[in-house]
């Protein structure tokens, strides 16, 4: 299965470029399923038609669904749900209280990487594109499995056993004083089951053969910030980005005065994403005189983004940042091709680094791992720039 994310701040449009890229996939054969996972769904808008948490047919061989994160909770974690309302309500809080308070934080982006998984796994779709929530922040999630595994296997786990053993004698004790039972051995086993499907798909997410994920950005400050932060957090967790969509570009027969300081800023911009993402590539797609729902505008769009390209392929292999670990140093590795390194200078402000090659820019944000350090040395190797950073 080919695995595809499009994310990028709230209202760039990367639910319409989600729905155009399905559509070109089904068109070339492929079983094509495109599911929202943002919570704030509007692909049915997009199609102009009724979906719902169930695979829906949109035309041949294009199915779409929006995740239900109520549904997924109840198949997935309904036991926990049941057994949180239950404490809750115990320490006198009302019923609907208890049951909103049962959802954790955090839980619908869960269910939606769980989704993703079971769909990988089924095998029924040849390709599968996700709709994601604004700059996929749900792939911080990707770090559980790494921040949790000792936890998970060394505490954890032993946890259960003794909590099996203990929870028949202790029982008859504990639920007349609390008010409330111990968990039981399907409560105890969700939380683990749930990390080892993380941990599983961690292993498809980062296999840049099968996934790639897609950012959509549009010509504007504060939306090119956010593409880089997101860019920056995938390759934290090695989460492979192949292609850029530069969206809403107002077209050149646009001539109303109106609009003449908004094409010259858009033209700054544009120039931007192309050296910032570099050598990532970067398509470009107008602003078009109508909204982008139903079919027949998808046609379009889809014909604008790809024409006789199969948007199945990967577009670019190489990850463009690498951030590793280094004798308790953190490296940051950019890919610079063709670069040597006197041609290279390198400021930080904040949370960005400022990378100079002789009159071009590149400003990068840093996660917050890097953020509060500052570089301490840099050199060139096989095409990277590795920066250290202390």
């Amino acid at each position: 299965m080919r695995l595809i994310l499009m994310t990028g701040k709230g209202g760039v449009g990367k639910t319409s470029v989600a729905a155009a890229t399905g559509l070109r996939c089904a068109e070339l054969g492929y079983k094509t399923l495109v599911l929202s996972t943002d919570p704030a769904h509007s692909l049915a808008d997009s199609f102009d038609m009724e979906l719902g948490h169930d695979a829906r047919l949109v035309k041949p061989n294009l199915w779409g669904a929006e995740l239900d994160a109520l549904r997924e909770l109840e198949g997935n974690w309904g036991a926990v749900k049941r057994y949180i309302s239950e404490v809750l309500k115990a320490q006198g809080l009302e019923g609907v209280q208890a049951e909103e308070l049962a959802i954790l934080p955090g839980m619908d982006e869960i269910f939606g990487l769980v989704r993703m998984k079971r769909h990988y796994d089924e095998g029924i779709y040849d390709v599968l594109i996700i709709d994601s929530a604004p700059t996929g922040t749900a792939l911080r999630l990707l770090s559980l499995p790494e921040v949790g595994g000792w936890y998970m296997r060394k505490f954890y786990k032993p946890l259960q056993g003794i909590s099996a053993a203990l929870r028949p004698l202790v029982e008859p004790i504990f639920r007349p004083i609390a008010g409330f039972s111990l968990p039981n051995k399907e409560v105890m086993d969700a939380p683990y089951e749930f990390y080892e499907q993380i941990e599983a798909l961690e292993k498809i997410l980062t296999d840049n053969t099968v996934t790639s994920v897609r950012l959509i950005t549009n010509p504007e400050k504060m939306v090119i910030k956010e593409s880089l932060r997101a860019h920056a957090y995938l390759s934290l967790y090695n989460v492979a980005t192949d292609l850029i969509v530069a969206n809403r570009i107002i077209p050149e027969e646009v001539t109303d005065p109106f609009f003449k300081r908004w094409k010259e800023n858009q033209q700054e911009y544009k120039q931007e994403i192309h050296e910032n993402f570099r050598p990532l590539p970067v398509k470009e797609v107008p602003l078009y005189s109508e909204e982008m729902c139903g079919l027949p505008a998808l046609e379009r769009l889809k014909e604008t983004l790809y024409k006789d390209e199969d948007p199945s392929k990967v577009y670019y292999t190489e990850n463009t940042i690498k951030i590793v670990q280094d004798n308790n140093q953190y490296v940051l590795e950019l890919y610079l091709p063709g670069i040597a390194k006197d041609q290279i200078q390198l400021s930080k402000t904040g949370d960005e680094l400022n990378v100079r090659i002789g009159n071009h820019r590149r400003n990068m944000v840093l996660p917050q791992a890097l953020a509060a350090l500052q570089p301490s040395g840099a050199k060139m190797e096989d095409d990277y720039l590795k920066i250290k950073f202390a």
